[in-house]
C-alpha cells in the first residue's frame, strides 16, 4: 500500500473531525473544547500529550529510531467572530463564531498527520506536532514560545501551511521569503459637529471627511512604499449616522494593513498617523 492510498483510507474519519470542529468554533485563547477533542485524538494514537502552552495549546510528539533530526508541523486552531450563514448539516453551532479561515481544517490535516506516522514511523528523529492558539491576531504563537514552546520541544525547522482557494486540489505552493504578511489593526474616530442635513453649514461632516480619508489612505501604499516591495491598506468598516435628514457627529472608521517588513509595518502606521492628523 502506497502513502497515498493509506491517507486515502483516512479521509471519511478527517472529514468526521473536520465538520465536528466546524460545528464548535472557539474563538482566541477560548479554545478549551477544541485542545480537548485534539487531545483526546493524539492520545488515542498512542502520543506523548502536552496541554496549556498558550494558555489552550497542545503538543504532542513522536520519536522513532536513534537519533537524527527533529522537526515540528503545526496548525492553528481558532475560528472567527463572523456568523454563519451556511445551512448544511455541520454549521456552527455557536452563535456569531464560524471556522471561516479554515482552521478546521488545519487542524484536521495535522491531526491526519499524526495519526499516520504514528502508525507508520518509518523514520528516524522526532516530529512536534503544534496545535497553535489565537492566530487570528491574538499572538498565540508568541505566547506559545514564550511559554517555553521550543525549550520543551526543541527542533530543528518548522513546518506550516494554510489553505488557499486557488490552489488547484492535490497541490501546494512554496516560495522564497516570506509568504503570509504581518497583520495590523487599525480604528479611527472622526469627531465632527452634528446638524441637520438641510444645514451642513452648520455643523462640521464627519462622514465627507471620512470619504476623503478613505481615499488619502489608499496613496499610503501607491505613493510611500517601494514598488519591489509589498503591502496594502484596507478600510474593512464604516459606522456612522443612524438617521436619513441628520449629519452624524462622529464617524469611526476601521482596516487592516497587512506588509512584510518591520520598516514597511513602521512606515505605514507613521503614515497613518500623519493623514488622520491631518
Amino acid at each position: 500500500m502506497t502513502i497515498a492510498d493509506a491517507i486515502n483510507e483516512m479521509h471519511e474519519e478527517m472529514k468526521r473531525w473536520r465538520h465536528h470542529l466546524h460545528q464548535f468554533p472557539e474563538t482566541a485563547y477560548e479554545e478549551k473544547e477544541t485542545a480537548a477533542f485534539i487531545s483526546e485524538k493524539l492520545r488515542s494514537f498512542g502520543l506523548e500529550v502536552h496541554e496549556g502552552l498558550g494558555q489552550t495549546g497542545v503538543v504532542a510528539r513522536l520519536t522513532s529510531g536513534e537519533g537524527g533530526r527533529s522537526i515540528a508541523l503545526r496548525a492553528d486552531m481558532d475560528a472567527l467572530f463572523i456568523q454563519e450563514q451556511n445551512a448544511f448539516a455541520h454549521k456552527s453551532k455557536h452563535d456569531g463564531k464560524m471556522h471561516a479561515c479554515g482552521h478546521d481544517g488545519h487542524t484536521s490535516m495535522l491531526l491526519g498527520a499524526a495519526s499516520f506516522l504514528a502508525r507508520h514511523p518509518d523514520f528516524k528523529g522526532t516530529v512536534v506536532f503544534i496545535f497553535q492558539p489565537a492566530e487570528e491576531g491574538r499572538a498565540g504563537a508568541k505566547q506559545m514560545i514564550d511559554d517555553g514552546l521550543f525549550t520543551l520541544f526543541p527542533v530543528d525547522y518548522v513546518f506550516g501551511m494554510h489553505n488557499f482557494h486557488d490552489i488547484p486540489e492535490g497541490h501546494f505552493a512554496i516560495k522564497s521569503g516570506p509568504l503570509m504578511a504581518a497583520f495590523d489593526c487599525f480604528e479611527i474616530k472622526l469627531t465632527g459637529h452634528a446638524t441637520h442635513a438641510a444645514l451642513p453649514h452648520s455643523g462640521t461632516d464627519a462622514i465627507v471627511a471620512s470619504a476623503q480619508l478613505i481615499n488619502a489612505l489608499q496613496t499610503i501604499v501607491s505613493r510611500n512604499i517601494d514598488p519591489a516591495d509589498s503591502a496594502v491598506v484596507s478600510i474593512t468598516q464604516i459606522h456612522g449616522g443612524n438617521t436619513w435628514n441628520a449629519l452624524p457627529g462622529e464617524v469611526i472608521l476601521r482596516g487592516t494593513f497587512r506588509c512584510f517588513k518591520e520598516e514597511t509595518q513602521e512606515l505605514i502606521t507613521q503614515k497613518i498617523r500623519h493623514l488622520v492628523d491631518s
